[in-house]
């Protein structure tokens, strides 16, 4: 009903409710309905989002807590307050039960939907809320499911209107709509509630242990649940997950005397972060916008983006020690080490800008976290950014590109460009509104980027930080010649298959997480179980809270346990693939899954084992944009001399080669056979891995491993591909002539040269020949 209320009806019913008597506690000691309890605690936001609120709230609820809590603000006993109040809360079509979390996914129709329309069921048809695309992928690599369709979910869901976006500008719909009849596969209409596992077929289809692998420890990140609710996974559900700040410790900092401080599992202050406009004082310190961290507290498994923006990386060892000589403390269950920030998250002070860093929600748009009202089933499926929306490329700015550009999908775009825009869509004012100058950017898929404007020879990024960025455009560094690095020319200008075929980060992505060999145990026997996010996400109570929210109890709980760790992590420059766009891009481990499978009477069903996938054996390599990059590309030489970049595997696929042998450290003859008889096995073999888990492709046999799982271009480079850019050897064009003495003394000179020299060296010679 609110859904239809304008902004007139909302300021006349405030006006009419603050001419109503009201009763204030802190003044008289009288009872006050929910600040008997709770005075102290803070309005959750300012401005007109509580003018709204306070509009709908009810004559003996001014603050308006019932509008978005439910419960009965005129009960003095606790119980009967968080009860609900049916006759009181019906009004005007507010909350009739008590809602802990009004952001809640499943009841936030009733609270946060009053107000943002649209939003519930969007986010609920997100990959925010299905995870569609982690199931198929995860499903693929254990050999469950053998093609590129995405129709599994957190839960049944259907979209009933259709393949049209509800939202987003008419070129952005059109755009969609085309893309979404071109790739059916990634687009569902409708999604399947992933199935749960009958113990009893393990024996006979042990793989169907990835199901309960992926319930059980890769499914808790969803908005739909509380999750694992530790050490840097503490936050909301639903709305609350990113707009409630939630700190690393899981502490309450606020000033509500009903809230032990003590105890873990607690929003930080009750305020909401949101825009720029949305602003938060805490602790002497003022912010604004979503932090980082919040949207780290779920993106720390998988592709591991939010860590790596925030420049850390899991690592095995807690070092170093702490005073007291320990460990470092877990967080999201990991030890952490500290590499580098992406660029946009550490921006220094340049050209008049001031120092500080992007958030998440400055690149990632509305549609990007809360979805446009079809059903995603993979990530390229939903984001509809591109770095060359607010770079462009050397040759155009980025609004003389077409849409599309970015994400050709082996496809052929027309010359007309996307222009500028100059007014939002609906659906992006309820955001902060910034002044668009020139005109507003476009998103490769035709929907304003509604904090990036074009301002006379500049493009600036407002962020929701409150700080303004200029952003470096290509083109206008090629026309002012002002490259801060030579090869920075040479590869951007010189070279068109680099900017014709290559997403940006494949040079810029300095470095990725690397987390080789995903090594699981399930075990089915003595009645183990963990915690089932599916189960949990499908048993919703009538207060919008999932099984799990009870801090510490994981909720409801499936039969198995399982176990997991790594072969080995690397976090140097990536190798290189082809993602589902078509386009050249770093390429990560993603389920590299070598099971060991336990049945409910104890038998060891499979030992290591490695499960087969269209494209080669489950050690699935994922396309990924790192979010690691930096202002300085990686070098040519790291591509194009390094044939674990190509996808050979380090040093050529060298090492590990006996992988698929037991390994004894005992002692052994000359012919390396095991003297003592009591010898015992020190490294298991993996019996169908006869390469290094760096490997993707063999110079003979090609693709040998998965190269992502959700669309068909993906894989690794093609072998063309490969022989040009090989320049193994590229040394011995000159110095294979140093042992001719009398030739080396003509072309050469006394001492060492240093890079420099060499390089003007190399240069008067290819110039001498031009002669």
């Amino acid at each position: 009903m609110f859904q239809l209320i304008d902004r007139a009806m909302r300021c006349f019913l405030f006006i009419l409710i603050l001419s109503l008597p009201y009763v204030n506690a802190s003044n008289t000691g009288q009872f006050t309905g929910c600040l008997s309890c709770h005075e102290g605690i803070a309005d959750f936001s300012e401005g007109p989002m509580t003018l709204a609120i306070t509009a709908m709230s009810k004559t003996f609820d001014k603050q308006g807590c019932t509008v978005c809590h439910g419960g009965d603000p005129t009960a003095k006993d606790k119980e009967k307050a968080h009860a609900g109040s049916p006759e009181l809360l019906v009004e005007l079509g507010g909350a009739q039960h008590f809602y802990p979390d009004p952001g809640s996914i499943w009841i936030a129709d009733k609270t946060c939907g009053l107000c943002h329309a649209g939003y519930v069921e969007r986010v609920k048809k997100s990959l925010m809320g299905t995870e569609a695309g982690k199931l198929q992928g995860n499903l693929w690599s254990w050999g469950i499911v053998n093609d590129h369709n995405s129709n599994l979910g957190n839960y049944d869901i259907k979209d009933e209107d259709g393949p049209v976006p509800n939202i987003g500008t008419p070129a952005y719909k059109k755009y969609m709509t085309r893309l979404a009849e071109q790739h059916p596969d990634q687009f569902p209409i409708e999604l399947s509630q992933v199935q749960d596992v009958n113990v009893d077929d393990i024996p006979d289809h042990p793989n169907l242990a990835g199901i309960t692998y992926s319930r059980q420890q890769c499914q808790r990140c969803h908005v739909g649940v509380s999750g694992s609710q530790r050490r840097g996974d503490f936050r909301g559900t639903g709305c609350s997950s990113c707009h409630v700040p939630y700190g690393v410790e899981g502490l309450y900092e606020g000033e509500d005397p009903t809230i032990d401080k003590t105890v873990p599992g607690k929003l930080l202050v009750h305020k909401m972060q949101a825009t720029r406009k949305s602003k938060i004082t805490h602790n002497g310190l003022t912010w604004s916008g979503i932090p980082s961290e919040t949207c780290r507290s779920c993106h720390n498994r998988g592709k591991r983006v939010g860590p790596s923006f925030n420049g850390i990386m899991e690592f095995p060892y807690g070092s170093p020690y702490t005073p007291t000589g320990g460990k470092q403390e877990s967080l999201h269950g990991k030890y952490y080490t500290e590499i580098e920030a992406d660029v946009h998250h550490q921006i220094p002070s340049r050209e008049g800008n001031p120092s500080g860093g992007l958030l998440c929600q400055d690149c990632h748009t509305s549609i990007d976290m809360h979805g446009d009202g079809n059903i995603p089933g993979t990530t390229l499926a939903q984001v509809e950014i591109e770095c060359s929306d607010c770079h462009g490329t050397p040759s155009k700015f980025p609004w003389e590109l077409p849409l599309g550009y970015g994400e050709e999908f082996g496809g052929k775009l027309d010359d007309k460009a996307r222009g500028l825009a100059h007014k939002l869509p609906k659906f992006m004012k309820v955001a902060t509104v910034y002044e668009k100058r020139d005109g507003y950017l476009l998103s490769a898929r035709g929907n304003p980027l509604g904090n990036v404007v074009k301002d006379g020879d500049k493009v600036v990024v407002h962020s929701a930080t409150g700080l303004d960025f200029n952003v470096p455009v290509l083109k206008q560094i090629a026309d002012t010649d002002t490259w801060k690095d030579p090869s920075a020319k040479v590869a951007k200008m010189a070279i068109d298959k680099h900017m014709e075929g290559m997403e940006c980060y494949a040079c810029h992505a300095n470095w990725a997480p690397q987390c080789y060999g995903c090594h699981i145990t399930v075990d089915y026997s003595e009645g183990k179980q963990d915690a089932d996010w599916i189960a949990n996400v499908n048993s919703v109570g009538k207060d919008g809270l999932t099984p799990d929210a009870v801090l510490g109890s994981k909720g409801l709980k499936s039969a198995g346990k399982v176990s997991e760790t790594r072969s080995y992590l690397r976090w140097e420059t990536p190798i290189l693939g082809i993602n589902g766009e078509g386009r050249v891009t770093p390429l990560m481990p993603g389920c590299q899954v070598i099971t060991t499978v336990i049945d409910k009477d104890g038998n060891t069903v499979v030992h290591n084992k490695l499960w087969g996938t269209p494209e080669g054996n489950g050690l699935d390599h994922s396309p990924v944009q790192p979010h690691t990059i930096g202002r300085k590309s990686r070098d040519c030489e790291s591509c194009h001399s390094d044939p674990k970049t190509l996808g050979y595997g380090i040093s050529d696929g060298e090492y590990m080669s006996n992988i698929n042998k037991p390994y004894y450290a005992d002692l052994k003859d000359a012919q390396g056979k095991v003297i003592p008889k009591e010898a015992k096995v020190q490294i298991q073999p993996i019996p169908e891995l006869e390469h290094d888990l760096s490997k993707i492709v063999d110079r003979e046999e090609g693709q040998i491993v998965s190269i992502g799982s959700h669309w068909p271009l993906a894989g690794p480079l093609p072998k063309e591909m490969r022989d040009k850019m090989e320049r193994s050897g590229t040394c011995l064009g000159c110095h294979s002539k140093q042992q001719d003495e009398e030739f080396w003394n003509k072309v050469s000179q006394p001492g060492f040269l240093n890079n420099e020299q060499h390089q003007k060296a190399v240069q008067e010679a290819i110039e001498a020949k031009a002669k």
